[in-house]
């Protein structure tokens, strides 16, 4: 079968061969190739990684955290493609692994912590050690001095993308 547009969210990072899950949405989709997407080279934007969970980066595939290896995949399988930074805001519902960046007592509970999946992918060791480590800088204050700044931000950069490609119908890149 075939559709007009193609879509995957948040979800490359569970494919076993990326680089065939984009040529499978590149033969399926007739016009448009939308993706919602993190840049693993960026992956250290954020304080909850780089300051409590550091194994979240031996989670990323060798050699995409090198710039631009990342969006050359993309530009291999799909051709033409764009890529637009997509903020994520303060009050950002949706529950995926930064959403809670300026919100960071959320992480504290469980289920959270259960709705994404890269608590589920490094060990319950390393999680216990980093909710513990975070419960205690918020509790003495240490977190929101850390990172005071954040608290008067209504969106930040986080590494998240829409990247999107076109098709001819037979599902070629333009």
């Amino acid at each position: 079968g075939s559709f007009d547009a193609v879509m995957a969210v948040l979800s490359d990072h569970h494919w076993s061969d990326r680089r065939r899950g984009l040529a499978e949405l590149r033969r399926v989709a007739r016009r448009r190739i939308v993706l919602f997407n993190a840049n693993p080279a960026e992956a250290e934007l954020f304080w909850l990684t780089t300051e409590y969970l550091p194994e979240f980066l031996k989670l990323i595939r060798p050699g995409y955290r090198v710039p631009g290896t990342w969006e050359n995949e993309f530009r291999k399988v799909l051709g033409n493609v764009e890529f637009t930074p997509v903020p994520v805001p303060h009050d950002c519902t949706d529950g995926f692994y930064s959403a809670y960046w300026r919100r960071p007592e959320a992480y504290l509970d469980p289920r959270v912590r259960a709705g994404t999946s890269v608590f589920s992918q490094v060990s319950s060791a390393a999680v216990d050690r980093a909710i513990a480590a975070l419960g205690a800088d918020l509790e003495t204050g240490r977190w929101h001095e850390r990172h005071r700044e954040l608290l008067t931000k209504d969106e930040l950069h986080l590494g998240f993308y829409v990247i999107t490609a076109g098709t001819t119908s037979e599902g070629r890149r333009t």
